[in-house]
């Protein structure tokens, strides 16, 4: 996907759910899904390139990785009320996920969650 490319965001969001259909529960499905958005469009818009995304589902929970190529690691804050929606990404995926963190991969990093939980 390449930066200009927001649009991806809802396919990778699709490929997600198809992928969830029948391995996942509804409410967790929905949550990764979000989850997922913030965290490809963060990729795309901060790092210029183009990012990877991985979804593992165990029986302990589901995993999902973004890996962009730029080095830096993210700096999760809390927006204040000026910010309109920008700069609520990392503080979702901090509030919604059970897990999350950055790996550096050189080059660049992985960003990843994980919803704890059961198949259907």
């Amino acid at each position: 996907m390449a930066r200009t490319d927001l649009a991806a965001v809802s396919e990778v969001r699709g490929a997600l759910r198809e992928f969830l259909r029948h391995r996942w529960q509804d409410e967790p499905a929905e949550v990764a899904e979000l989850l997922l958005s913030e965290l490809v469009t963060n990729a795309l818009i901060h790092t210029g390139h183009g990012a990877v995304v991985t979804a593992s589902v165990a029986p302990a929970g589901l995993r999902v990785e973004v890996r962009d190529f730029v080095s830096g690691l993210p700096v999760p804050y809390v927006p204040n009320a000026d910010d309109g929606t920008h700069g609520r990404g990392l503080f979702l995926v901090r509030s919604l996920a059970d897990a999350w963190g950055v790996d550096a991969h050189a080059p660049g990093k992985v960003v990843w969650f994980e919803l704890e939980g059961e198949r259907p």
